[in-house]
């Protein structure tokens, strides 16, 4: 069933007209919220803005997580379709039990049923987080799909060098809440309060900046799926215990071969030595910090994500001879 369904997407990208690079249809793409067949069940989607730029779809992190909180980059409207939509499970979108659809090459499908239902052949993909993983697996899977480029917004590459990476974060937490998370990790009691606090002061330094942290307006009354969370990552940001645990893709970044913008944050759990690091290895990548923010720019320092992102996407669409 999967296999038929990504067929019928393909298929329906490639009828495209060629050359357009919004919809056969631009009636699909006036602002508008609707849900699309995926496979598994059904994904709500919300188009934004009007500009004649292509469009850009955004990917949320996680896994499990809301695309409300991206929806600051609805700003990228005024130049362009902005298209954000809840990965299945999670969000507004259908919550199936079946674990088996917990698997990235069926999220990365999502992209294609969602292009095919707006009838997108070009698109520039965001992913933040996970988004970014579900992005970059886009990319290395459908090298010749109509995207125009790729913002990879501290994105989960390498799990192995995450997990490193959250260790030399943790190194930086007062002494008594490192030996707080040594212990009940050790004794496996991480339910505790006193272990949910100590990582709650991880978050706080390397998550959100803004305390309390924002909570976007669009996010009010949608709630996310720590279950699917769980099931592919783990109980924490810095213990990998799910299906992506042995997750990497540091060694195919160079496959990429349509402009990508890397990001993250001046505090971010995505280190910021380490994404540069991923830029360099993406043939004529350019890396941008968000200053003063941790993982959570998006939402934390939207104005400057706003910029930074609308500036390369304008800067690939005169390249595509689009504006």
């Amino acid at each position: 069933m999967e296999l038929t369904r990504r067929a019928l997407a393909g298929l329906a990208l490639l009828l495209l007209p060629a050359g357009c690079g919004r919809a056969a249809d631009d009636a699909m793409l006036h602002p508008h919220s609707g849900f699309v067949q995926v496979p598994g069940g059904r994904v709500w989607y919300e188009v934004a803005g009007e500009g004649s730029g292509a469009p850009v779809i955004l990917i949320h992190g996680g896994p499990g997580g809301r695309s409300c909180r991206l929806a600051t980059l609805k700003a990228l409207g005024s130049e362009r379709p902005v298209i954000r939509y809840d990965q299945l499970g999670t969000g507004r979108s259908d919550r199936p039990a079946d674990t088996t659809l917990w698997r990235l090459p069926r999220f990365v499908e999502e992209i294609d049923s969602i292009r095919a239902h707006l009838r997108l052949e070009q698109v520039h993909l965001y992913g933040h987080s996970w988004g970014g993983t579900v992005a970059l697996e886009y990319g290395l899977t459908r090298p010749a799909s109509g995207v125009l480029s790729f913002t990879l917004s501290a994105p989960l590459v390498s799990t192995p060098v995450w997990i490193a990476d959250a260790d030399t974060l943790r190194m930086e937490l007062p002494p008594g809440l490192q030996r707080i998370l040594r212990d009940h990790e050790a004794a496996g009691t991480i339910d505790s309060p006193a272990y949910l606090a100590a990582t709650d002061s991880f978050y706080v330094r390397f998550m959100s900046r803004r305390q309390p942290p924002v909570t976007p307006a669009a996010c009010r009354g949608v709630s996310g799926n720590n279950t699917v969370y769980r099931y592919m990552w783990g109980p924490t940001e810095f213990n990998a215990t799910g299906t992506l645990r042995s997750y990497d893709r540091i060694d195919r970044l160079g496959e990429l071969t349509v402009p990508v913008l890397f990001l993250a944050g001046e505090f971010d759990e995505a280190r910021p030595a380490t994404v540069r690091g991923f830029a360099a290895r993406v043939p004529g990548a350019r890396f941008e910090l968000i200053r003063g923010a941790g993982h959570a720019f998006p939402v934390d320092e939207p104005e400057r994500t706003v910029a930074v992102v609308g500036a390369f996407l304008r800067e690939v669409d005169s390249a595509a001879g689009r504006r």
